[in-house]
């Protein structure tokens, strides 16, 4: 797997770790919005909407356009996108894992039960 920019990364990581953060990305994934929608379902001032937004936009996962005295504001699929890439390699990296884990512990029964013909033996 190729490296990507750990800066970069742990923009996007720490923009999706706030759960306002990735409510306001759903929003956005419906189409553009101002400012003043994406603070309202949150209940909050549009000083603290705006430092969100800042997050995001840092991160590259929105793009905000100023028409007049209106904020835009859209979803940039981009970081999201590079973002899935690198969790899909652990994905797989661990999915191996512990496919190779449930074949091991297979065999492993396999190995330690007695088979329909045999029965366990007391001695006592």
């Amino acid at each position: 797997m190729v490296e990507q920019n750990t800066h970069y990364m742990n923009l996007v990581f720490h923009a999706l770790g706030d759960a306002t953060r990735r409510q306001m990305l759903h929003h956005l994934s419906h189409g553009e919005r101002t400012v003043s929608d994406l603070a309202k379902p949150c209940e909050m001032s549009l000083a603290a909407a705006s430092k969100h937004i800042k997050v995001l936009e840092n991160a590259g996962l929105i793009r905000r356009e100023i028409r007049g005295r209106t904020h835009l504001c859209r979803l940039d699929p981009g970081p999201l996108a590079t973002a899935h890439e690198w969790l899909n390699f652990y994905q797989r990296f661990w999915t191996g894992r512990l496919d190779t884990l449930e074949r091991l512990l297979r065999q492993d029964d396999k190995q330690i039960s007695p088979g329909p013909d045999k029965k366990e033996r007391n001695d006592t």
